[in-house]
C-alpha cells in the first residue's frame, strides 16, 4: 500500500510540474480513495497562448501498463519542467483520464484501481 500512496504522490507532482509549465497560477488537486479505487482531480488555469499544449494532455489516455507502472513510476515527477514523456508514463499508470477544457481552465478527471 506505501506504493500505492508513493506513485499517487508522484502523479500529482508530475502534473502539478506540467500545470505550471503552460503558466497555471490556479491549480486544485484532490485525491479520493474509497477501498481499492481513487480519483485524482485537478483544475487549473492556463495563459493564453498556450493552448497547443493542452493536446500533450491527450496522453494521459493511454490504456494502463501494470508492467510499465511497476518498473517505471518512481521517474514521474522527476523530468525536465513540463515533459511530455512523463505524461505518457502517467497515462499509464492510471485506469481511466476525462479531460474537459472550458472557460480558460482544464478540469481533469484521472481514474486509479489500487489493487
Amino acid at each position: 500500500m506505501y506504493d500505492e500512496q508513493r506513485k499517487t504522490s508522484k502523479i500529482i507532482a508530475e502534473l502539478t510540474m506540467f500545470f505550471l509549465s503552460i503558466g497555471a497560477d490556479r491549480i486544485h488537486s484532490s485525491i479520493e480513495r474509497d477501498g481499492r479505487h481513487g480519483k485524482i482531480t485537478f483544475r487549473a488555469n492556463y495563459q493564453p497562448g498556450n493552448e497547443d499544449r493542452l493536446q500533450d494532455l491527450k496522453c494521459l489516455e493511454e490504456q494502463r501498463n501494470d508492467g510499465i507502472e511497476d518498473i517505471y513510476w518512481e521517474l514521474a515527477g522527476t523530468g525536465n519542467f513540463g515533459e511530455t514523456s512523463q505524461l505518457h508514463l502517467v497515462g499509464m499508470m492510471v485506469d481511466k483520464a476525462e479531460i474537459r477544457i472550458e472557460d480558460g481552465f482544464v478540469n481533469l478527471t484521472l481514474y486509479k484501481d489500487f489493487g
